[in-house]
């Protein structure tokens, strides 16, 4: 063969010129990065696996593979020189990440992290560096958090109807709240808010007013938009929990009428009797007809009594199986607590208190000794055992007290510290001043829930429901009867006390009127 030295072995020139054509056909290595086309949804918690590909495939061991959020500077991950660099790493992430290179000699890396939280939420650039050489991907991550089931419950009567509330939290992103009937159809929310925690998940509640009494119950469902999961609670409404004219006073408008007919012809009938002596009989058979329809009217009378009370029995036997729910009728709710043992506190009073005048005008000298006394300035003394389980209730009069503070608190284990008497106590309680009025948990002057109260009668009398169990602390305004205010997201393990003071709590400036 031309061009090639002779003493060369004739099988050696093919080998030769096979190995110079790789050579010079050899092209500029180059790549892109793939990342899959649809968001990768998991659930608040497990581990999710981003992958990203190079192509052509191709070993990518010796590049450096970077994952990072919007920025370069936001590192979520840097692989290089074989193995991971922590030192650019974002402080939440790390102990949680982890780069799969089973087959990163194939161009094919996943970025592992582990404990999905809320903020992980978003997109996520895979970046492949070779030399001068790099392009990216972009993932999409979904967080899916699925929340409680919704609690749904009776607030009262509003409207010509009954107010039904629905709560449920732990979810994101924000979900979808939608009422409906037993048959399907949706119902319009009279009012829904929603609020973050501190890891970002979402809190909902949502109102309905229902003025059908046919409905026989109602469904809320809570919806995840990303993934379609719901959640879903209903609740039976029964027919006599809904506001109606009694039927006293219809029977009454009915019978009124009739009666005043009634006494306008017997005393015209006495008028005429008078000046004929001739309609002495007639005057006494219309006498004897007037007290037989006299009796009969006594007994309708009676019937419609009994057919009341028939019914109130009715209604009372369906609000004792589901009276938690029912936040109305505070006596026959008393049925169910224990009444408590509270008595007036004269530690907390002049110790001459011999004078009758000052024993009337008790409350003045209350509000005197308050502001000079030392302490938390309680007025109720509890004469048993402190609450510790069990269901309890006391009333209070607060009538024409311009400031007071009333309910309950927590007295925790002693424990050491520079912290006063009442600091070491967390207070769960009503506070008015002036004509405002809020409900405060607080351990003061710290406050951990305020939340301003419109109250339109000013009660004179209020009674307070304590279920430890439940961790429930209810006041009912026993002027009108109606529900004000519940605690309900305590959760109790010390011993529980009442308190009663004719002022407002000392509390931070932030947090005063």
């Amino acid at each position: 063969m031309a061009g090639f030295p002779s003493f060369l072995p004739a099988g050696f020139l093919p080998t030769l010129l096979l190995l110079q054509v790789s050579t010079w056909c050899s092209p500029v290595s180059g790549f892109s990065v793939k990342g899959p086309a649809q968001p990768i949804m998991v659930l608040l918690g497990a581990d999710a696996s981003l992958p990203c590909q190079l192509s052509p495939e191709q070993s990518a061991a010796h590049m450096q593979i970077r994952w990072y959020r919007a920025q370069l500077s936001s590192t979520v991950l840097v692989y290089q020189n074989g193995q991971e660099q922590g030192g650019e790493q974002m402080l939440e992430y790390r102990g949680r990440t982890e780069l799969v290179g089973d087959s990163i000699d194939k161009g094919a890396v996943a970025l592992l992290i582990q404990h999905i939280r809320a903020s992980d939420d978003g997109q996520y650039r895979c970046h492949f560096k070779d030399g001068h050489i790099s392009q990216e991907a972009i993932v999409e991550l979904r967080v899916i958090g699925l929340g409680s089931a919704p609690h749904v419950y009776m607030m009262g009567p509003e409207d010509r109807g009954i107010r039904v509330l629905c709560s449920s939290g732990g979810w994101f992103p924000k979900p979808r709240v939608q009422w409906s009937n037993m048959v399907g159809v949706k119902l319009p929310s009279l009012s829904e808010s929603q609020t973050q925690d501190g890891d970002g998940l979402f809190y909902v509640e949502a109102s309905l007013v229902v003025t059908d009494s046919s409905l026989d119950n109602v469904t809320c469902s809570i919806q995840n938009p990303f993934s379609g999961q719901e959640k879903v609670s209903a609740i039976f409404l029964p027919e006599p929990f809904f506001p109606r004219t009694s039927p006293w006073k219809t029977a009454l408008a009915g019978t009124l009428p009739l009666l005043v007919l009634l006494l306008i012809g017997i005393s015209y009938t006495g008028w005429r009797e008078h000046k004929a002596k001739e309609r002495e009989v007639k005057k006494r058979q219309e006498e004897s007809h007037n007290t037989e329809e006299m009796k009969r009217e006594k007994q309708v009378a009676l019937r419609v009594k009994m057919n009341l009370e028939a019914e109130l029995e009715s209604r009372k036997a369906l609000y004792n199986e589901d009276w938690k729910k029912a936040l109305l009728y505070p006596d026959w709710r008393k049925e169910q607590f224990q009444p408590a043992l509270v008595t007036l506190n004269h530690e907390n009073f002049h110790q001459d208190n011999s004078d009758p005048e000052r024993e009337e005008n008790i409350r003045e000298e209350t509000r005197v000794l308050l502001c000079n006394k030392q302490g938390d300035g309680n007025l109720i003394k509890l004469g048993q055992k402190e609450f510790t389980s069990g269901r309890h209730y006391w009333e209070v009069d607060i009538e024409d007290t311009d400031e007071w503070t009333l309910g309950i608190y927590e007295k925790p284990t002693e424990r050491s510290g520079l912290l006063s008497h009442l600091q070491k106590k967390k207070f769960s309680v009503l506070e008015k001043k002036g004509r405002e009025y809020r409900a405060l948990t607080c351990s003061p002057p710290e406050i951990f829930l305020e939340e301003p109260l419109l109250i339109e009668k000013c009660p004179r009398k209020i009674v307070i429901f304590l279920d430890y169990e439940d961790s429930d602390i209810s006041f009912y305004n026993m002027t009108d009867r109606t529900h004000i205010f519940s605690f309900t997201q305590a959760n109790f393990s010390e011993s529980l006390y009442p308190y009663f003071k004719l002022k407002s709590m000392e509390l931070s400036p932030s947090v005063q009127y």
